[in-house]
């Protein structure tokens, strides 16, 4: 029964897959195009958060924000955020990567492009309600699986995880709390800015970790011969 409900259960590692690259620079095309890919769902399913008008993640709170206080577009509000994120990496003598920089470059596209095409006009009532909270979770589920597919491509950390990484390691703080603070400061900076806060931001906190368990799960899957840590050691499943 354990072993079973395993095959279901979200990854707790990054799966070791046939496509990782050894470099953290150098990569096949093969590998660079599922990173791209993989960015392009996390963007989308961003996008499909800020439409769906319930609440956006932390990051996109503070994009949004900057957009009502300047003429920014909520793309580049996102791309000026991560730059920023990774001058803050100098200090933490963090080491970016390939996936690094088109994660700071592809997500915000993606946000932008996706934002304009999406619909904004919802149906009245209970049912605009249904439909806007099909969008929350759909792209919270495109959030996981493009984070599945980019963090299998062994590029680099997207900007605000090396941050987080990078002030852990430098600190000794848990990853948790780090990463607590940091997005409760975002998120509070983003809603003093003007940026929508919701039901949906409280569905993507609660639910984004298992569903970038799932997107890990859903790629190891496509990759029969990737290996996890929880498989190699299975009381990590307990």
């Amino acid at each position: 029964m354990r072993r079973r409900w395993a095959a279901w259960a979200p990854s707790h590692t990054v799966p070791v897959t046939s496509w990782r690259s050894n470099s953290r620079w150098r990569t096949s095309p093969g590998n660079f195009a599922l990173l791209v890919f993989g960015l392009w769902l996390f963007g989308t399913g961003e996008a499909l958060l800020v439409t769906a008008g319930l609440g956006n993640g932390p990051w996109t709170v503070l994009a949004q924000g900057l957009t009502t206080k300047t003429p920014l577009s909520i793309g580049m509000a996102t791309f000026i955020i991560s730059v920023i994120v990774l001058l803050l990496w100098i200090p933490l003598r963090e080491r970016p990567g390939l996936g690094t920089i088109m994660n700071a470059i592809v997500i915000a596209t993606a946000l932008q492009v996706m934002v304009l095409v999406l619909p904004t006009d919802h149906p009245g009532g209970f049912l605009g309600l249904i439909t806007q909270l099909a969008m929350v979770l759909g792209g919270i589920a495109l959030i996981g699986l493009g984070s599945g597919i980019y963090l299998t491509t062994g590029l680099g950390p997207g900007p605000r995880d090396g941050w987080m990484t990078g002030v852990h390691q430098r600190t000794g703080w848990p990853v948790s709390r780090v990463r607590l603070g940091i997005e409760a400061t975002v998120l509070t900076i983003g809603w003093l800015l003007g940026g929508t806060v919701g039901i949906g931001t409280v569905l993507f906190a609660l639910l984004v970790g298992p569903a970038v368990g799932y997107g890990l799960r859903v790629v190891k899957s496509v990759d029969r011969g990737a290996v996890t840590d929880d498989e190699q050691h299975p009381e990590l499943e307990a």
